[in-house]
């Protein structure tokens, strides 16, 4: 172990009691799961009592920067954020930019694990080690943009703000965590926990900085990474168009969700060139090279790809500037494009079929492209007045609407998809989606290499196996997920971005390698590459661990009924769907990767593993 002393400061706040304790992970921990994602679910298992309801006050709140969030490496902005998910019932886990990550770390932490309730409208403010809850009640029942503006007024424009707006206070399933006007840990309903603990927000405001155990090599290093990572094609055209780039590529294969996935492609309107017209200019996150956020010329930021697929093609809406109005709207109420998106289609497709009446809605009609009843249907959301509070229910509505209405629900282990990909044509992303732990989710496993024809060589040099280089083929796909989940894993425990690591969208950019690198430049740690796939691999199975305490089996690992039994009509994708005994077979495949057996579980000699890193805890810590 080095003599360096690497800062690893967390911050458990009761905001029952009002106590705050503060204490160090223990460097084997660090060493075991690197910081952010990975850190955050070791003290989710550790804090987090099993069928603990998610509104419950002894639901941990666990916000966890990576072990290089705030460090000044390229693109080194990003944190997580995790507690028992209230839209799904397992673990909850959603990764975010911005600016708040390596603010949280100049003020003294890395990681803070919030739990209780506060018995009134309450904030944390958090300046250079000092820990202070204070009241919130001039600030609740106000949205994201309005907060956030009087918080800045009444404690200056230096701080950083990650909290909810009115759909968070009002315990909607799907409410994201903001930070600024956009930023958002929107994945998985933890706007909601914070709402359901009387907490508007934490406020950051730190002198201090993120200690580099290698200043010399530092600016030369950060210099060489940067100009190496300029060189990419997909970083030069994401800093052009940003994610909606990406519609044009999914659309063209017929791989957009379309009308709650009844179709596969959609309209060339949402074109990433056609959003561009409708864009002030590319903004970024801390330390960001790539630049790929956009200011709207409607007042705020976005629209991502998630947000143009399924607030745009989901819904039936082809006006860039409608979906960028839905888009500002989700943002100011602290809602989840996608969790949003999903939901009303889904409502508006049980409307149609009579699962929900005019009754039901205010006398209004569900239709699909009805731009201003979609507005509408997000603000009553938000409020949980009239049919929006059903729908604020997210897929938990199906028992109030009958179990028939979830054969064309478009989720899995109750998540609906955080991309907008319809996955019937590219066999690796159904995988990947049914087997990601925080329910159906692009961003812990998409193999996106399987898009592109990689040659012979390079597909075996990445992946260890010949791969089946034809997307529709179930062979060898389990290969391409676990790598994919592995790597990722170790990505989001860094705090890096994806868009500058190898696998996300590109068969180069900052690997294993590098990242061995910048983790001894900043923290004195010594990895090899083998380690740090270890890594990934205690995360991804941590995280199993804790889904299957709370009642997870192989029966959640699989797909919407719709991608079983209706085949993909459009483009290229036509004629497409997921073969069931096919699927069964890649996913027992993975199961065995994995060492996870037929059933999906972890080896009691890998559990015991996992186990003994807690006996580094002591005291307080220890007991949760």
């Amino acid at each position: 172990m080095p003599d360096y002393t690497l800062r690893s400061n967390v911050c458990h706040v009761d905001l029952t009691t009002g106590k705050v304790n503060v204490f160090d992970t223990p460097m084997e921990i660090v060493r075991a799961y690197l910081g952010g994602r990975g850190l955050n679910m070791f003290y989710l298992f550790q804090y987090l009592t099993p069928d603990t309801d998610p509104f419950s006050p002894d639901n941990p709140l666990i916000i966890g920067t990576g072990l290089l969030t705030g460090s000044g490496m390229p693109n080194s902005g990003r944190f997580s954020v995790s507690a028992r998910s209230p839209e799904t019932g397992f673990l909850g886990d959603s990764n975010i930019g911005g600016y708040f990550g390596p603010q949280l770390r100049q003020a003294g932490y890395d990681r803070l694990i919030i739990t209780g309730k506060a018995t009134c409208p309450s904030y944390i403010f958090i300046e250079d080690g000092r820990v202070e809850i204070r009241d919130a009640e001039s600030y609740w029942g106000l949205n994201v943009r309005d907060y956030q503006i009087k918080l800045r007024a009444d404690l200056g424009t230096d701080i950083e703000i990650l909290g909810i707006g009115r759909s968070g206070e009002h315990r909607v399933r799907y409410a994201a965590l903001i930070n600024n006007i956009k930023n958002a840990a929107g994945r998985c309903g933890m706007g909601a926990v914070m709402g359901s603990k009387n907490l508007k927000c934490v406020v950051a405001r730190g002198s201090g900085g993120v200690p580099i155990h290698h200043p010399e090599n530092f600016t030369e290093t950060v210099a060489e990474i940067t100009r190496y990572l300029q060189t990419s094609k997909s970083i030069r055209v994401l800093g052009q168009q940003g994610t909606p780039m990406l519609y044009e590529i999914s659309n063209y294969l017929g791989a957009i969700r379309t009308k709650n996935s009844q179709l596969n492609a959609w309209e060339d309107s949402l074109n990433g060139d056609q959003i561009e017209k409708h864009i002030e200019k590319m903004i970024a996150c801390a330390n960001c090279i790539v630049h790929c956020r956009h200011r709207n010329l409607a007042g705020g930021e976005g629209p991502e790809y998630t947000t143009v697929g399924l607030l745009g093609a989901n819904v039936g809406i082809a006006d860039p500037a409608d979906v960028i109005r839905l888009n500002n709207l989700c943002n100011d109420l602290g809602l989840d494009t996608a969790s949003s998106g999903s939901i009303i289609a889904w409502a508006i497709e049980a409307f149609e079929k009579g699962y929900i009446t005019p009754e039901m809605t205010g006398g209004r009609t569900l239709e699909f492209g009805n731009v201003d009843l979609i507005a509408e249907l997000l603000v009553d959301i938000s409020e949980r007045r009239s049919i929006g509070d059903l729908l604020a229910e997210s897929t938990q509505a199906v028992a109030a609407l009958g179990p028939e209405t979830a054969d064309f629900l478009i989720a899995i282990k109750g998540l609906p998809p955080s991309d907008p990909h319809d996955v019937r044509y590219i066999k690796s992303f159904a995988l990947g989606i049914a087997t990601a732990s925080r329910g159906a989710d692009h961003l812990r496993s998409r193999p996106t290499l399987d898009v592109w024809p990689l040659p012979k060589a390079l597909s075996k040099a990445i992946y260890g196996v010949e791969i089946d280089p034809e997307p529709t083929s179930y062979e060898t796909k389990h290969h391409l997920v676990y790598f994919h989940e592995n790597i990722y894993a170790v990505i989001d425990s860094l705090g890096l971005c994806k868009f500058v690591c190898h696998g996300f969208n590109s068969p180069q950019l900052l690997k294993y390698s590098h990242f061995r690198r910048l983790i001894d430049l900043v923290t004195g740690l010594d990895f090899n590459d083998e380690e740090l796939r270890q890594v990934g691999l205690r995360v991804v199975d941590l995280e199993r661990m804790i889904n299957l305490r709370e009642g997870m089996t192989r029966a959640h690992d699989t797909l919407p009924k719709r991608y079983f039994d209706e085949e993909a009509k459009l483009k290229k994708a036509a004629g497409s769907k997921i073969d069931r005994e096919k699927f069964a077979v890649m996913l027992t495949e993975y199961y065995h990767l994995r060492n996870w057996g037929d059933e999906g579980i972890p080896t009691a000699e890998r559990q015991s593993e996992l186990l003994s890193y807690f006996d580094y805890l002591t005291g307080e810590v220890a007991n949760g």
